[in-house]
């Protein structure tokens, strides 16, 4: 077949480089689907720890062992040479989140390929644009990134670099859905669409937790707003390392209104980097009970208090309103560049990608159940917490018309 007429036919096997947390749980929703996966990682830890997550992966979707033994016996391959890669039809790359490093294996995966093969990154925030730099073939080249965790997340970001193809963007979203995924076709950019409104929500959280709201009140605003779990507790499924390098693209980007949080930075120089060390925001001890919420780390409670501004005048914002507004201006902005087709694309995104409570419609739906002239009020109220509460043009406008994202105000 010519390589420009291919379609997901020819994605009948998919190649992983990186055996971590997400490789492992991509492998396995492939897995899920009858679609054989070979999986690559250079350290060898990893890949002895490689089938044992995908099985408990698996494990989690409900199927039995002998039919998760016989998923992986037949489907999945485990080794560290990128030689296994011959025959598959999509390679993706799954590794730590450095432009450099993904640029170097990009490289050395470019040259033993065919063609025809698409290549790709789960990167969570790098423009894709940046990553292709060295590409010679940078058509067949995009960014197909997965949400944590992936077997309950169903949505797939699918960003079109300047130099991607349309045949791979259809090719890519065609597969996405052959794995029972949901894809969303964005535009290339820093932290793209969910990372780059989900930063500005966890930032705030950390912001508030200095200002002396304490974290049983931050975690639990965002529960009983129906999220499944608080921004903290979120941040540490993720891992602290891996927020702090998708933050700071993000920070680099947009430094007037988004900023490294002093708390991030202290907790992943402790090396405590959330449940994958069992020390994060939260202490994830092995013997305690599931059900039980974890504790706040003594460790960094006593950082928050080393970083508290101290006593300050607290604006009387409701305390979801004023982690979610961040989120909100940032959609605002994204409208304003076009960087998807609508605020449809943006609800429909936090509620597959980030777990946004359904029965709230999505972000711009709660948004416009306050109204834009509302919003503009409260950020009124928010100036002297700095620039990240300016509101963008788009939204004083609505203000001034008084119209919603999704239509004229009734």
């Amino acid at each position: 077949m010519p390589a420009n007429t291919f379609d997901a036919r020819s994605v009948g096997r998919v190649g992983i480089v990186g055996a971590g947390m997400m490789g492992t749980a991509i492998a396995a929703a492939n897995l899920h689907r009858g679609i054989p996966v070979v999986l690559v990682d250079a350290d060898d830890g990893a890949l002895v720890a490689a089938t044992s997550r995908v099985f408990e992966e698996l494990s989690v979707l409900g199927h039995t062992r002998e039919q998760i033994d016989q998923w992986i016996s037949r489907l999945l391959s485990v080794g560290a040479d990128v030689a296994g890669f011959r025959g598959c039809g999509l390679v993706l790359e799954s590794i730590v989140e450095s432009a450099a490093a993904k640029q170097e294996l990009f490289s050395r995966l470019e040259a033993c390929l065919g063609a025809e093969v698409l290549l790709a990154s789960n990167t969570s925030t790098i423009p894709i644009s940046r990553l292709a730099q060295r590409l010679q073939r940078p058509g067949r080249f995009l960014g197909l990134h997965f949400f944590h965790p992936v077997g309950r997340r169903p949505l797939v970001e699918i960003v079109r670099g300047p130099g991607t193809d349309s045949v791979t963007v259809a090719t890519a979203a065609a597969y996405v859905r052959a794995i029972g995924k949901v894809p969303i076709v964005v535009a290339d950019g820093p932290g793209f669409l969910v990372n780059r409104l989900l930063g500005p929500y966890l930032a705030e959280a950390l912001e508030l937790l200095r200002e002396g709201v304490s974290v049983h009140d931050v975690e639990q605003a965002a529960t009983d707003f129906g999220m499944a779990m608080g921004p903290l507790r979120l941040v540490d499924e993720i891992g602290i390392d891996t927020a702090l390098f998708g933050g700071r693209v993000l920070w680099e980007a947009f430094p007037d209104r988004i900023m490294p949080s002093p708390l991030l930075v202290a907790m992943y120089k402790a090396r405590k980097l959330g449940r994958k060390t069992q020390s994060g925001f939260f202490r994830y001890a092995e013997s305690r009970n599931a059900a039980d919420p974890p504790e706040p780390d003594p460790f960094f409670l006593d950082l928050v208090a080393a970083w508290s501004y101290g006593p300050m005048p607290m604006p009387q914002v409701d305390l979801m309103v004023r982690m979610l507004l961040p989120m909100v201006l940032e959609a605002a902005r994204v409208l304003e560049e076009s960087l998807v087709d609508g605020p449809e694309a943006i609800d429909m995104a936090v509620n597959l990608g980030l777990g946004f409570p359904a029965a709230r419609g999505g972000l711009l739906r709660w948004a416009d159940s306050l109204g834009p002239r509302q919003i503009v009020a409260i950020l009124e109220s928010l100036t002297d917490r700095g620039p990240r509460f300016r509101p963008p043009a788009l939204l004083t406008a609505m203000a001034r018309e008084n119209r919603r994202f999704h239509g004229p105000m009734a």
